[in-house]
């Protein structure tokens, strides 16, 4: 019987053909049998070794970082810079609002400054020996602030611009001009038919975007008195139970009795002079 040959030629290896072969195969492509060196697969093979460690975890860096969120200002660092009052509306009265509530009170806050605001703010400054006018200025700002005559902790609170204000008062005597010939009706406020005094001046002031209360008593202490000198055009001209609309100079344009109608007429008398400003 024939048997295996076993024998070698002499300086010669043979090399076995098994998994490792056919894995050389499978990854270089170029396995050889005998005294090949396989290059491809000594080449790939640290390619495929493991490394020796592991990357390490990324990190979030200081500038990929989420910012942190800022704590919230305290409610009344901040009415902005204009004069706060009865007919006032906006963020700067919610603000205003939420400060006052923190002093005690318990109003709505809604960024509309009317009856109870105006109360809480004049009771504030009575109880802070301010001047009691429920106009919310800089003393008053800096009180609501816990100390200081400024609202936002600095600097002196900037009077609204000049512009602002006048353009604001000559709105108010256009509105008010508009209804001349109306007839005089008391208790009314219909544009174009009829108004008594105090209806007038809600509707004049309501075209230039402030809300007044309606009765001409609510209206002058709703305001700042002040004197005829520093009286401009657009304020209130103000005699007992009787009030109309500074129109310059040393008119009035009012809703009276007599003559029963709206007019612009010279002032008579010695009344006093509100300002909404």
């Amino acid at each position: 019987m024939t048997q295996n040959n076993t024998h070698r030629a002499f300086g010669r290896a043979i090399t076995p053909v098994g998994t490792t072969g056919r894995a050389l195969r499978n990854t270089g492509g170029a396995a050889v049998l005998g005294t090949v060196v396989i290059a491809s697969a000594l080449l790939a093979g640290p390619a495929q070794a493991a490394p020796a460690v592991s990357p390490a975890a990324p990190t979030i860096s200081a500038q990929t970082a989420a910012p942190a969120t800022p704590a919230p200002a305290h409610a009344g660092s901040a009415f902005g810079t204009e004069k706060l009052r009865w007919g006032s509306q906006g963020a700067s009265v919610e603000q205003l609002q939420t400060a006052l509530n923190e002093h005690g009170t318990s109003l709505e806050v809604d960024g509309k400054f009317g009856k109870l605001t105006h109360g809480a703010v004049k009771d504030f400054q009575r109880s802070h020996d301010l001047q009691v006018d429920g106009v919310v200025g800089p003393e008053t700002k800096g009180a609501l602030n816990g100390g200081g005559a400024t609202a936002s902790g600095g600097g002196t609170s900037a009077p609204a611009p000049a512009s602002s204000s006048s353009s604001s008062g000559q709105a108010i005597v256009d509105a008010a001009r508009s209804q001349i010939g109306a007839s005089y009706s008391w208790g009314t406020s219909k544009p174009g038919v009829s108004f008594d005094c105090s209806g007038l001046s809600s509707y004049a002031y309501a075209q230039a975007g402030i809300d007044l209360p309606r009765t001409s008593s609510q209206q002058e202490a709703a305001g700042t008195t002040i004197s005829k000198s520093e009286a401009q055009p657009g304020d209130l001209v103000v005699w007992p139970g009787h009030l109309g609309i500074y129109a310059g100079g040393d008119t009035v344009i009012d809703a009276g009795r007599s003559p029963g109608a709206v007019t612009e007429r010279t002032i008579w008398g010695n009344p006093t002079f509100v300002t909404f400003r």
